[in-house]
């Protein structure tokens, strides 16, 4: 007997191609997820793109039969629109005019008639309902990630014979040479590429080199005694996100950095991108071009006044605070003259070093010879995240920066969101560089540090 998965808008709304993800079972859409993608189809930005895709694969579907009745999918399953179980009475408290309950009616009228159904949703508190129904609810998963502790870190720890630590740095080391440590027992290193890797002697933790694997060896990072725009690396952490950032855009078009706040994520991507426009004996990019997922040029902005730079300017301010302390480093007066301070950055952006952009306007173009920054990545959607990395164009660095632990967008997760999306299916790409940050690097503060071990 074929499984039933009635979906919730939502879902179709974060991924449209969620209508032909079940294979060869058979998918149910309540007749009021018509209206809610009719009203959201006009929508600017991701839903309303999103709504109107959903939108030609159903008329792709209609044309090929009856929706009322139901159509083949290509998977061998079937999808039809539902209409009827308008008289199934819910529990008391749940009204019927609520378009999340008028789904779960229809879930109710068929689990009545036999039917074994799935509701399928991104939105919690419409599977709870559903649970405390009685009935089967999930969240979308086939775009999930793995859970947190079981992701991808980018980095590992590993021991080798004393003797093979004094010639790493000429001829680096073969995979053969080191081993992982689990529990009591030794295990081989399966390396990815691009792997960053600290080396310790087998006779002593003290005794460590750092290194990355390349894809045929463990070899030593190159910028281990560069300072971009002045900045030294104060942990581990750092320096390796700073071998990943300062690779040029052809060797790692795309860095990925997880980690929590405070770990200087942001401040070292503008570090680093300031260093390779402004410092170098030539301009590596045009510009820095910074986003942020959650600002979006359409309903939720477009009605302020001003250029589109001042409108997105409050959503970036804490890009501008990381300026602040990289333009001026002397932390006694960097605050006395706070005009003087706001000049330095509004000439950068004058002269055209950072732009800052919102993130439809991003999504639709080709972007060449940039340092593009997506702060706060974890709340991009696993589609938009697909959508920024392939526009990627020549001589581009894309780097992603974000904590999925810090998670704004109402259907997202840790499992779900673009940043974590990304991260597992770039894992082992040799043009991809990954790093998770961990709690102890954290060198914003002492509290900071504090809060991110123990919150």
């Amino acid at each position: 007997m074929n499984k039933v998965y009635v979906l919730d808008t939502n879902v179709m709304i974060q991924s449209p191609l969620a209508l032909l993800s079940f294979e060869e079972n058979d998918v149910v859409l309540p007749i009021v997820c018509l209206e809610e993608l009719d009203r959201l189809k006009s929508d600017e930005g991701e839903r309303g793109a999103n709504a109107r895709e959903t939108i030609r694969i159903l008329e792709k579907l209609r044309l090929s039969g009856n929706l009322l009745a139901g159509v083949k999918l290509p998977d061998g399953g079937t999808l039809r629109v539902e209409a009827n179980f308008v008289n199934v009475t819910l529990p008391e408290g749940l009204p019927e005019v609520k378009n999340d309950n008028r789904i779960l009616k229809i879930c109710k009228g068929l689990a009545d008639g036999g039917e074994r159904i799935i509701l399928v949703s991104k939105d919690i508190l419409v599977r709870l309902k559903a649970q405390m129904m009685g009935l089967t609810a999930e969240d979308f998963t086939t775009e999930q990630s793995p859970r947190l502790t079981e992701q991808y870190t980018g980095r590992a720890v590993v021991y080798t014979a004393d003797e093979n630590m004094s010639g790493f740095k000429k001829k680096g080391l073969p995979v053969e040479e080191v081993y992982l440590i689990r529990g009591d027992e030794k295990t081989p290193f399966l390396p990815v590429v691009n792997q960053f890797v600290i080396i310790r002697s087998e006779l002593s933790d003290k005794k460590s080199l750092l290194g990355r694997f390349n894809g045929k060896c463990i070899v030593p990072l190159e910028s281990l005694k560069k300072e971009p725009f002045g900045i030294k690396p104060k942990n581990v952490g750092q320096r390796f996100m700073q071998e990943a950032l300062m690779q040029s855009a052809d060797a790692a078009p795309l860095v990925i950095i997880k980690g929590p706040a405070g770990t200087a994520k942001t401040f070292y991507s503008l570090a680093v991108g300031l260093e390779k426009i402004m410092n170098g004996s030539e301009r590596e990019y045009r510009r820095i071009l910074v986003t942020r997922p959650n600002v979006q040029f359409d309903s939720d902005i477009g009605f302020l006044p001003g250029s589109e730079q001042e409108k997105i300017a409050p959503f970036l301010r804490p890009v501008i605070d990381n300026l602040e302390v990289l333009v001026d480093r002397d932390e006694k007066e960097r605050y006395k003259d706070e005009y003087e301070l706001a000049g330095k950055i509004e000439e950068l952006f004058a002269r055209d070093y950072i732009a800052a952009e919102a993130l439809n306007f991003v999504r639709g173009r080709t972007i060449t010879k940039t340092y593009l920054i997506i702060d706060e990545a974890q709340n991009l959607t696993p589609k938009q995240a697909k959508g920024i990395i392939t526009r990627v164009g020549k001589d581009t660095k894309i780097v992603m920066v974000g904590d999925p632990e810090q998670i704004d967008h109402p259907f997202l997760d840790e499992r779900t969101n673009g940043l974590s999306y990304a991260r597992e299916r770039m894992k082992g790409s040799a043009l991809c560089f990954q790093l998770s940050m961990e709690p102890d690097e954290c060198e914003r503060s002492p509290l900071a540090f504090d809060a991110a071990s123990r919150m």
